[in-house]
This record gives structure tokens, sequence and C-alpha cells, in this order.
């Protein structure tokens, strides 16, 4: 219940960035908790960052997020806009959050999302960040929800491609979304019993991949081969899908699974294939690991906004849902420490 020296707020909800598993989770139990407990109202402002940069926006109450955490995806939409690339950006924000009566904003998203949510804050704007991205790259927060998914789509689809590069003798690709930080890579591959791993954070030699294949295949095995969009050969450059970059200075990674198995069929004299997973793993609904994360985020959200924690990020720690300083969160990338592909190396050809 309401104290006397609380007052009811009105918040306003944005997913900014990829879409994932487990965004409607964060959104549901900011609301339930939210409305029930605290008595504040809600706002959800559409496909991120637009949503407040053009006034946006949908009602959000309890009745409007029943039944939606199993589903993927957001029921409020998203985009990579950046305000800060945006003429008047930030100056357009404000006023429409005060126009709505907005009091405080809850931004869910992943690097890209709370980095903009870290610089509104130092600008007077009141928000709580929730991390997400399937790449489980952001410091501060030990998992990100999103990323459990993710690999599990990553694991079944390694799992069947197995019995086909059997039947077939041949050597298949699997890329799959990484960026800079290979954690899919690495648990996917380790989980679906990978040949060779491949990830961001160590380039990799292209005569020994094709070393690790040929052993494999003397062992009467057909190799499967998992690589991050964002794996570099040896001396060699990220390979793009086009040189065009989006709002937050990427560039569209694409091609690396298919120039390596052009490479690999070359070395080896075995046909290899590319399966790219793109954004298969993005989709569908969320892990019971996720849905219970997402939940835990978002109760501890609005629990942040309530006490006016401004500026803060909710975060998984050990098992723990702790509060760590966005601009602490959104610093630095987390990567694969080299000790923990060592241990996935173990593997390699075998």
């Amino acid at each position: 219940m309401l104290q006397e020296d609380e007052r009811i707020m009105r918040i306003g909800v944005l997913t900014g960035g990829g879409d994932c598993p487990g965004l409607n989770a964060v959104i549901r139990a900011v609301v339930r908790k939210g409305v029930a407990t605290y008595g504040h109202e809600f706002v959800g402002f559409r496909d991120g960052w637009k949503g407040p940069l053009e006034g946006l926006s949908r009602p959000l109450d309890i009745a409007d997020v029943r039944g939606i955490l199993p589903r993927g995806g957001t029921i409020l939409g998203s985009s990579r806009t950046n305000p800060f690339k945006i003429e008047n950006g930030v100056e357009r924000i404000k006023d429409n959050l005060a126009a709505q009566g907005v009091d405080a904003l809850i931004a869910i998203g992943g690097e890209d999302t709370l980095g903009v949510a870290t610089k509104l804050f130092e600008l007077g704007v009141h928000v709580v960040g929730v991390p997400k991205t399937i790449d489980n790259d952001l410091g501060a927060t030990d998992y990100t929800f999103g990323f459990d998914t993710a690999v599990n789509i990553a694991m079944e689809a390694i799992d069947r491609l197995h019995t086909t590069a059997e039947s077939h003798h041949r050597t298949l690709v699997v890329e799959v979304m990484g960026r800079h930080a290979g954690w899919i890579a690495l648990h996917a591959g380790l989980a679906g019993g990978a040949n060779v791993i491949l990830l961001p954070e160590r380039q990799f030699d292209v005569e020994q991949v094709a070393g690790y294949v040929e052993k494999r295949f003397q062992h009467q095995y057909a190799p499967i081969v998992v690589v991050a969009e964002g794996a570099q050969p040896l001396d060699g450059q990220m390979v793009l899908a086009n040189q065009e970059l989006d709002s937050f200075g990427h560039v569209r990674l694409g091609g690396i699974g298919q120039w390596l198995a052009e490479q690999l069929e070359a070395k080896t004299g075995k046909e290899a294939r590319t399966v790219v997973l793109g954004h298969i793993q993005r989709g569908g609904t969320p892990t019971a690991f996720d849905r219970v994360l997402a939940t835990r985020l978002g109760l501890q959200a609005i629990d942040a906004v309530h006490e006016g924690d401004w500026g803060k990020m909710v975060a998984m720690q050990s098992t723990d849902i702790v509060r760590v300083p966005l601009a602490e969160a959104t610093r630095e990338l987390k990567t694969v420490p080299l000790e923990r592909y060592a241990e996935a190396e173990v593997f390699f050809g075998s």
C-alpha cells in the first residue's frame, strides 16, 4: 500500500535494440508489481527510443500484460534508434515525457540502448535499466536473459546437423551470432559437441582448422565447426554483409561461415556446407531460465524506480539480483576469457 509520503508515478517502459525471448516477461513483471503493489501507472513506448522521441506510446495495465510470459519478441516493438544522432533528440524526449506526464523510464536493452539511458540519466532523466542481449556481453551481470534461449536453439540445430553431416560425409559450418563476444558459439558448441569453435576474441588459423577437420574425418566422423559471426582469420578482417553503418555505428556482419566453408573444402578436398542460424536464435518462446531471470529483473527494476534509485541497472550476480550503476554496466563488453576457450580446445578435432 502507498504510504502518506509516497505518490503515484507514471512510468514509461521501452525495449530497444535487437529483440529476444524474455522481453515480455520483464514488461509483465514490471507492470504487475508496479500496479498491484505500488499503485503506479504505466505507459509503453513503442519501438525503442523512437517511442519517447516521437511520442509513440500505448497504455500498459495488468490486462495488457496477461498471457505474454511465454511470448518471444516484445509487445512494445523495438528499433535501433539513437536519439543522440538526431537533431534536438534529447530535448524532444524530455518534452514528450513531460507532455505525457511520465516521471521515470525503465529502459530494457543491451549495450546501445543502455548507453543512451546512461547519457540521458546524466542529463537529468530518471532512468533505470534492465540488461538484455542474447550475446551475454554486458558487463556487471553474470547472465542476460535471451542468452540461454539462443544457446538452446543453436544447440538443437547442431544436434540435428550431426546426423546429416555423417550421412553425407561433409563438413558443416554453423554460423551463430556474436559480434565481439563469442559466448553463444562457446556454449552452443560445447553443448552440441562441435569439433571446432571459433570466437571473435581469438583470431583463428585456417590451416589449423583444416587440420582439425581432417583429423575428425580420420576418426570416421564428420566435423561440425561453429563460428561466431565476428570471428576473424589471422591477419584478416571481419566479413561484412555490406559497408553500411547503423545509427550506433555498427556494420552488418555476415558471411564468415560461407568464407570458411569454401576455404575448408579447398584445403581438405571434402565437401563443406554452411548453415547460418541468424535471427532464428532470437525468435520463439523463452526457456524456463530466461523466463525466471527476466521476471526477477523486472521485479527488481520496479523496486528501484519506486525508491527513486535512478541511474542504476538491475543485474544478476551469482544468484542474486543487485543494482549497479548504468555507467559500470556499459563501460566495457564482457568477452570470453581465453581460459574458457582453452577448456573447449580439448575437444577440437577429436
